[in-house]
C-alpha cells in the first residue's frame, strides 16, 4: 500500500555486477523542486511524547516528529487549519503531490500543516534502533493519532488559533488516519476527507480476491487482449520454471542473475505484479513524479507495450521497465533489490519505511490478499491469515490481531459518526475496499469517474477529467459548512464558560 498510499516509496537500488558495468545505479522517487506557484512550506520538528499510553515503559520520553507548514494563505487567528495526516513515507512526498489542500486554503484562508507520522521519513523515535524489538512496539495507529491530536493542540495554542477549526486531510493510509481522527478526536478536529481510504479491506472485512481482481480490470477495461497477454507471459515463464529453464528467463526479463530456485521464481512473481500495481494505482491523464516517474495513462502505455508484438516476455520486461526503469539507466533487474516481499502483497517499498509498513502490516493492518489466476491475471499466490501469522511471527516475534481495527475503529458501523468525506476513483484498486456509497448527510461518498489512487488531493491540472473537478468542488463545499459550523459551536460554548 505505499503509496498511500500508499503507500510504496521506491528507494534506492543498488547493482554492483561488473558483467553489466552497473557500479552504483540508482532508481528512486523523484522529489519535485518547487515551482514559483507552490507553496513555501518550512521543515520543523515537534517534541512529542514516545509512548502515550504507558507511563511507566518510556516515561516522558520524547523525540523529534517532523513536520511541514505554511501560512502563506492564512487569514492569522481566524482561518481554518487544514491538517494532513501523514502516512507511511516522507512527508515531503505528499506535500509536494497533494497540491488541493494548498489551492483549498487560499480559497478558505487557511493554515497547512502536513504531519509526519511516526517511525516514517525522519520521524524515528530511537533513531537507527527504530526498527529493533522491542523498540519498533510503538509503532501503532493509536501512537500516531495520538501524536496528531496532541501536535494539533499545541501548535494552536504556539500560534494564537485556538478558535481555528480543523480539518484533517488524507490519503490511502493517511485517509484512513483522517477518518479515524474524526471518530476519535472529535473535539479537535471538525471534519475529515478521506481520499481512496480502505477502511473496510484493512479491517479484515470484504473479499480478498478484490484487490487484484481490480488491478486486472484496470487493463482489461483497456482492452481483454491486454488482460490475456499478461496472463499468457506468466505463463510463458511458469513453463520455464517448471523447466528450471532459468537462464532462459534470466535474458527474456533481463535478470542481472539468473533464478535458482522456486522461492526466486516466487520473488520475480512478487516483483512483477507489483508492477501492474503501480500502474493501476497511479493511472493518472499526466505523468507524474510520485513513487517514481510514471508516465500519463500508465495503463494504456502498459497495454500498448503487450500488445505490440508476438515476444510476450520481451513484452512484460518492457511493461515492467515502466515502473522500474523509467530513466532507461538500467541494464537488467535486481530481484531482490528492487522489490522487498514483506506482509502487504501489494507491497512495502524499500528502506526504512518498508520496515515500518511491513510491521504495521503485521500487527493492525490487515493486508491478505490473493492471487489466483482465475479472477486475475496473475500466477497463484496466496497469503492467507496463517501465512500472515507464520511471517510475523518470524520477522517481527508478533502474532496479528484480525478484527483489531473493525473493533477500534467501528468497521463498517459508521453510521452515527459525522463530517467525513470518503472519496475514491473508479480505477483505483483500492476503491471497493473503502465506503462507496454516502451513510448520511454528512458522511458523503463521492465516486470519481476516471479517477485513480486519491486523484482529488493532487492539485488541479488541465487534463483532469470533470469528474475530479465536480468532486473538488464538493469537497470544498462541505468543508466550508463544517468550518462555518465549528466556529458556530465554538462561539456557543465559550458563553458557558
Amino acid at each position: 500500500m505505499r503509496a498511500a498510499s500508499i503507500l510504496f516509496t521506491v528507494t534506492v537500488a543498488l547493482f554492483s555486477d561488473a558483467l553489466y558495468g552497473l557500479t552504483h545505479t540508482y532508481f528512486k522517487a523523484a522529489r519535485k523542486p518547487p515551482g514559483p506557484s507552490d507553496p513555501q512550506f518550512t521543515e520543523k520538528y515537534f517534541t512529542q511524547t514516545v509512548d502515550h499510553f504507558n507511563f511507566n515503559s518510556m516515561g516522558n520520553e520524547t523525540f523529534s516528529q517532523r513536520y511541514l507548514i505554511t501560512d502563506q494563505y492564512w487569514k492569522k487567528g481566524y482561518g481554518p487549519i487544514f491538517f494532513y495526516t501523514g502516512n507511511e513515507g516522507d512527508v515531503w512526498e505528499f506535500a509536494l503531490n497533494t497540491g488541493f489542500i494548498i489551492e483549498l486554503a487560499a480559497q478558505q484562508q487557511a493554515l497547512v500543516i502536513f504531519a509526519e507520522h511516526r517511525y516514517y521519513g525522519q520521524s524515528l523515535p530511537f533513531g537507527k534502533e527504530s526498527f529493533n524489538i522491542p523498540q519498533v512496539g510503538l509503532l501503532t495507529v493509536e501512537q500516531a493519532l495520538a501524536d496528531y491530536a496532541i501536535m494539533i493542540s499545541e501548535l494552536k495554542e504556539q500560534l494564537a488559533a485556538t478558535d481555528c477549526p480543523v480539518i484533517v486531510f488524507g490519503g490511502s493510509y493517511g485517509g484512513m488516519l483522517s477518518v479515524y481522527m474524526r471518530l476519535k478526536y472529535p473535539n479537535i478536529v471538525a471534519g475529515a476527507l478521506a481520499a481512496s481510504a480502505p477502511i473496510l479491506s484493512t479491517a479484515g472485512l470484504g473479499d480478498s480476491r478484490q484487490f487484484f481482481r481490480d488491478v486486472t480490470a484496470d487493463f482489461e477495461n483497456i482492452s481483454p487482449e491486454c488482460r490475456d497477454a499478461v496472463r499468457g507471459a506468466f505463463h510463458q515463464l511458469k513453463q520455464l520454471a517448471e523447466r528450471q529453464d532459468y537462464s532462459r528467463i534470466q535474458s527474456e526479463v533481463a535478470l542481472c542473475k539468473p533464478p535458482s530456485s522456486p522461492r526466486d521464481i516466487h520473488q520475480l512473481y512478487g516483483l512483477l505484479r507489483n508492477t501492474f500495481t503501480l500502474m493501476a494505482m497511479l493511472d493518472y491523464p499526466y505523468s507524474t513524479h510520485f513513487i517514481g516517474n510514471m508516465p500519463a495513462n500508465p495503463v494504456k502505455v502498459a497495454c500498448g507495450t503487450m500488445l505490440r508484438g508476438p515476444d510476450l516476455l520481451a513484452n512484460l520486461r518492457d511493461a515492467a521497465g515502466i515502473v522500474y526503469n523509467s530513466t532507461g539507466l538500467l541494464t537488467c533487474f535486481d530481484l531482490y533489490n528492487l522489490y522487498v516481499e514483506c506482509a502487504d502483497p501489494t507491497g512495502c517499498g524499500l528502506g526504512f519505511d518498508s520496515l515500518a509498513w511491513d510491521y504495521q502490516a503485521c500487527t493492525e493492518v490487515e493486508l491478505c490478499f490473493e492471487t489466483n489466476n482465475v479472477t486475475d491475471m496473475f500466477p497463484p499466490m496466496a497469503f492467507t491469515e496463517k501465512d500472515r501469522e507464520v511471517y510475523c511471527s518470524k520477522r517481527w516475534a508478533v502474532v496479528p490481531r484480525p478484527g483489531w481495527l473493525k473493533v477500534q475503529f467501528w468497521g463498517e458501523a459508521l453510521s452515527t459518526a459525522s463530517n467525513i468525506i470518503f472519496s475514491n476513483g473508479d480505477l483505483d484498486p483500492w476503491a471497493n475496499g473503502g465506503v462507496r456509497k454516502s451513510l448520511s448527510s454528512s458522511l458523503v461518498a463521492l465516486n470519481i469517474s476516471g479517477g485513480a489512487h486519491h486523484l482529488d488531493l493532487r492539485g488541479s491540472n488541465q487534463a483532469d477529467p470533470a469528474s475530479v473537478i465536480s468532486a473538488r468542488k464538493t469537497e470544498a463545499e462541505l468543508i466550508a459548512q463544517w468550518v462555518k459550523m465549528e466556529r458556530t459551536r465554538l462561539q456557543k460554548s465559550k458563553r458557558f464558560i
